[in-house]
């Protein structure tokens, strides 16, 4: 339970009808999920205007309706509270009510395109190598520490994210490491929040879906970094040309890493194999397992932030020799026969491309590289046909197939997928709209040292096809098909 005017602090409020003093028992913008004395934050959404369930959350017991727009029915025992914006409202009055739990440990958050899962997941491993206790919120999973907690989206609306930082504090997590997306920052999803520093990885082409511009794209993701105070770090890549875009109006203590520019954190290639790769970094040698020069700069990125969160140098060196990549990324099994099966999250053009161009780096070759490639439905259809040219360019076989269909026909997010190719790839590209078949017919191309990338899915045990979710494992599918060979 907590006081309404201390669930209020931080929000700029136009109009109060009612009692200021009452006190909440709960907070909710879904008022389905709305209890007896509760607040209810009336959202507007990109679907739905929570504005018109207001009748519908008092009925339920709300006690306070925050809202953007006073409805015409006033209720004499409820109190309003009229704001510009509900959406930063839902935020701030989140941590609020759960006792501000961002101030209370070093939450760091990680943004760009690719590489933003594996990096926080990273950041966690280590710190739990070295000895703290730890919290993550990530595309794969949230965890407190050993304890896993389930993952629905990149990163969770404003009320169970705060939930979730209340619990790890309780728990006693000295760290926070968390997945910041695009869609989180302009929703506002972050508001109320206190970063102890924030990393840009990269940013390619994505999401224009939602954001409709890649210049609005940009401007989503350099809003985080705008939101950073003067106690607070931003790291971010220098190699990639937005990167300094990201520092212009932040706050933070700017530092970089890199691999071509210069920059404050630097490393370097020397070797690599399929196991793990050797690194030059920040003037010493560190072997670790993860592969590809995507990974050198996720590693780069990791170990930029533990040094700003005041680690020693040689501790977090050691740590990153011993600790593994996330799940799904660069995800690598052997078949009986030799093949090297690879699974990846990969569903950009630019990480599509960066991972055949480290597979195709490693091989010695004479091996073939078969992909197996789907593009999600109801997603941005720009980059589907740049995904499957980057595929064709870079691998000796194609096998294009679904992903996550969602309501869209398969066969035309394939045809769409097609308009990529060019007409001299078109001879080794075969169309499989079943993904189980797609994976098996790869398995059955490949000889002994061939290496099939199978991308898109990574981590994720389902399948979406109209509305509903199906069991759908590509490693274990993968596997099973090694299997029959």
């Amino acid at each position: 339970m907590k006081a309404l005017k201390d669930i209020l602090h931080g929000i700029p409020v136009r109009q109060v009808i009612g009692n200021l003093h009452v006190s909440v028992t709960g907070l909710h913008f879904d008022s389905r999920q709305v209890t007896p004395e509760s607040l209810f934050v009336a959202v507007v959404g990109t679907r739905t205007d929570g504005h018109e369930y207001i009748e519908l959350a008092i009925g339920m017991g709300a006690s306070v309706v925050l809202c953007e727009r006073l409805p015409q029915t006033i209720h004499d025992d409820v109190t309003y509270v009229h704001v510009d914006d509900t959406s930063f409202a839902l935020g701030v009055s989140a941590s609020n009510f759960y006792g501000n739990p961002s101030k209370q440990l070093r939450l760091v958050g990680v943004t760009g395109t690719n590489g933003k899962t594996t990096i926080a997941t990273l950041l966690f491993k280590l710190f739990r190598e070295l000895g703290y206790e730890v919290g993550l919120m990530s595309t794969v999973q949230n965890q407190i520490s050993d304890r896993v907690v389930a993952a629905t989206h990149t990163t969770p609306d404003p009320i169970a994210l705060n939930k979730l930082l209340r619990e790890m504090v309780d728990a006693g997590c000295d760290y926070c490491f968390m997945e910041v997306s695009s869609h989180a920052i302009v929703q506002q999803r972050i508001a109320g929040l206190n970063f102890a520093g924030g990393i840009f990885s990269n940013i390619t082409h994505d999401h224009l879906d939602f954001h409709k511009t890649f210049e609005e794209y940009i401007r989503a993701k350099k809003t985080f970094f705008d939101g950073l105070d003067r106690f607070a770090f931003a790291l971010v890549n220098a190699d990639d040309r937005n990167g300094t875009v990201m520092l212009q109006n932040t706050f933070a203590h700017k530092k970089t890493y890199g691999i071509k520019s210069m920059a404050d954190f630097k490393a370097k290639v020397i070797e690599s194999h399929f196991d793990g790769m050797m690194l030059h970094l920040d003037g010493q040698e560190v072997w670790v397992k993860l592969v590809g020069g995507f990974n050198a700069y996720n590693i780069l990125a990791v170990y930029g932030a533990a040094i700003l969160l005041e680690q020693e140098t040689m501790k977090v060196l050691t740590a990153l020799s011993m600790i593994t990549g996330a799940e799904g990324r660069f995800d690598t099994i052997v078949s009986d026969k030799g093949v090297i099966g690879i699974v990846d999250y990969a569903h950009t053009p630019d990480a599509v491309r960066n991972v055949l161009e480290t597979i195709n780096e490693l091989r010695r070759k004479n091996e073939q590289v078969i992909t197996v490639l789907g593009c999600g439905g109801d997603r941005d259809r720009a980059k589907r046909p740049q995904m499957a040219a980057v595929a064709v360019k870079n691998s000796d076989k194609v096998i294009i197939t679904s992903d996550n269909p969602r309501t869209e026909d398969p066969l035309q997010i394939i045809r769409d997928m097609e308009t990529g190719i060019p007409e001299e790839g078109k001879r080794k590209v075969f169309s499989i709209a079943d993904r189980r078949e797609a994976i098996r017919a790869a398995c059955h191309l490949a000889q002994s040292g061939d290496i099939i990338l199978v991308a898109g899915k990574g981590h994720e045990k389902y399948q979406e096809i109209n509305g509903e979710r199906i069991d759908f494992d590509d490693k274990q599918i993968l596997r099973n098909a090694f299997n029959e060979q």
